[in-house]
């Protein structure tokens, strides 16, 4: 086959294909822009692959298979991505969701072991220099987040346009500065 006729069959086929290969990328991926991507890859990767198909297959199953091939590399590469939580952070996660109500805001029917004698932590010189301590230990974004959210009083629309950070960054932020201030103030605060 000369080069011009792989160009025609070729044309032909992106023609023939491409509106069937869109509609299963979009059904896979629920993303216009991606399916785009992911047909136009599957269409470079078949031109540069043409000389190899001998027409055992139709060329419709062929390009499919490369189509659904490319979408799930797509996921794989998605999920690598994809930080896991360590298992310390599951256990802390865990061990710490009862510790704060749907604000945000310390659970005060919580318990603290032998905190929950104590009546005004806040009150008592020594635990305020633990907890300044420990939050002087903490990232800068995350001491700025916690700064600014219980010290300031700035609501989290504020705290994300002055750190540069989005939504669930911020909430990210919070929920981990506050499991690292327990472990510190555990370790650090005796009364």
């Amino acid at each position: 086959m000369t080069t011009s006729e792989k160009n025609k069959l070729f044309a032909d086929w992106v023609a023939q294909y491409t509106d069937k290969m869109y509609s299963w990328a979009y059904h896979k991926t629920s993303n216009k822009e991606l399916a785009e991507d992911l047909v136009q890859e599957t269409f470079l990767s078949a031109f540069k692959a043409i000389d190899g198909f001998n027409f055992d297959s139709q060329p419709k199953t062929w390009l499919f298979r490369i189509l659904n091939n490319k979408i799930i590399d797509y996921y794989r590469k998605k999920a690598r991505s994809i930080e896991s939580p360590t298992e310390d952070e599951m256990l802390s996660r865990k061990a710490t969701d009862n510790l704060f109500d749907s604000k945000e805001h310390w659970n005060t029917t919580t318990t603290f072991g032998s905190w929950e004698e104590e009546e005004h932590l806040l009150d008592n010189l020594d635990f305020n220099n633990v907890l300044a301590n420990c939050i002087s230990k903490l990232p800068v974004k995350w001491r700025g987040a916690i700064e600014s959210k219980y010290q300031s009083d700035k609501s989290a629309a504020e705290i994300c346009k002055e750190l540069n950070i989005t939504s669930s960054n911020y909430w990210q932020l919070i929920h981990r500065a506050k499991l690292q201030l327990k472990i510190c103030l555990e370790q650090n605060w005796t009364n």
